[in-house]
């Protein structure tokens, strides 16, 4: 059992015990442009799914806690990934991992154990490790930059510390960070060809899970890369078009957002997650940082046309400014707990977007209505 660190950029120290990918050694760090052992710590308060998290592409550049003391115990399955399978040989995204537990017992046949698929896919993680205490941390103190190394003797010194330090200083914060360009498809693809509904859907680092959400409800999808332009979508004729969830700073797109100004009252444009701010600021309102973010399966919301509450699953660090947003935009969602907005709708025009994760992937399950949301605004601009 190798001991190693997570090292925050202010100098807080966890400890640990290593397991997946080796950690680079304290003198051996690695460029500051790695997606690997490096990035913002987030905290996720999901109880299972761990598989579907680390596996979402929107966890590029993150290094995730998990709050749920046990991780590991039913292995890993390639049927339940959500990279996109044209991605499939990046299964995982996370840049690290840190749990208080990790499982190492039997797990079913044809499964791959967590510690096995981190090796494979190159990513270090941390068992052992105070996560109440952590979490507590990143509440307080908000999301930082944080590596995960090992010490050169048994225990770190405070020269190391300092180093790491150090080196964080220059590493690039999540804020002004372009991750989504790189995140899905490089070419376009077509998807349930026969489908009756066709939407455009644009790839920021998409959950496999959409597709599914899609393809269950008929639609036939022609998949963009991020960087499509508004005449290459509209030359394949949909009926609506979809932006996805994705990583980084969505500030820091604005090919996309010109791009979305250009297709709204032209075609429905609905997002997702990522999409949802991209549309924001197509619109004219703003995003800003939030202080640790939402990530997990327990976010509760609230629909401020019907009052209804439900359970979401959610995985974001940004959210769109209130008081940015022009008239005619209504905020859809409101979550509960802190009452940032979780959805936008245009009271003219068939614009309708969601911050949290309908598609689920780790549940709960409760807002997969919201795909047949866009799929009756869709059949409603079609018909007039």
């Amino acid at each position: 059992m190798k001991k190693a660190y997570l090292i925050m950029e202010d100098g807080t120290l966890f400890s640990g015990i290593s397991f997946g990918a080796a950690a680079p050694c304290t003198d051996e760090l690695p460029d500051h442009s790695t997606l690997r052992f490096a990035g913002e710590t987030v905290f996720n308060t999901s109880m299972a799914g761990y598989h579907e998290i680390f596996s979402d592409p929107s966890y590029t550049g993150q290094i995730v806690i998990m709050t749920y003391p046990h991780i590991g115990s039913y292995g890993t399955d390639d049927a339940w990934t959500e990279s996109h399978v044209s991605q499939s040989d990046r299964r995982f995204h996370l840049a690290g991992l840190i749990v208080r537990s990790l499982y190492e017992g039997p797990i079913p046949p044809g499964r791959v154990s967590l510690e096995d698929m981190m090796i494979q896919q190159g990513i270090p993680g941390l068992t052992e490790v105070d996560t109440r205490r952590l979490t507590i941390d990143i509440r307080e103190r908000g999301s930082r930059n944080g590596v995960i190394l090992s010490p050169k003797e048994n225990t770190i010194t405070n020269e190391e510390i300092d180093a790491a330090c150090r080196w964080l200083r220059e590493f690039p914060p999540m804020t002004g960070r372009n991750l989504a360009d790189a995140a899905g498809i490089t070419e376009k693809e077509t998807i349930h060809p026969q489908g009756s509904i066709h939407f455009a859907l644009v790839d920021c680092g998409i959950k496999e899970q959409i597709i599914r959400c899609l393809t269950a409800r008929d639609v036939r999808i022609t998949l963009f890369p991020a960087s499509a332009s508004a005449e290459q979508i509209l030359s394949c004729r949909p009926d609506a078009c979809l932006y996805s969830n994705g990583p980084g700073d969505p500030s820091m797109h604005g090919l996309q957002i010109h791009v979305i100004q250009q297709l709204i009252g032209k075609i429905p444009v609905f997002g997702i997650c990522f999409g949802h701010q991209l549309i924001a600021q197509a619109l004219g309102g703003k995003i800003y940082k939030m202080e640790f973010g939402h990530h997990g399966g327990n976010h509760p919301v609230i629909d401020t046309v019907t009052r209804k509450a439900f359970v979401t699953s959610q995985n974001h660090g940004f959210a769109v400014s209130q008081d940015s947003l022009p008239e005619e935009i209504v905020p859809w969602f409101i979550n509960a707990n802190d009452q940032t907005i979780e959805g936008l709708f245009h009271r003219n025009l068939p614009v309708l977007s969601v911050q949290f994760h309908p598609e689920a992937a780790p549940g709960p399950q409760e807002s997969a209505w919201i795909f047949d949301r866009f799929l009756e605004e869709t059949r409603r601009n079609i018909s007039t």
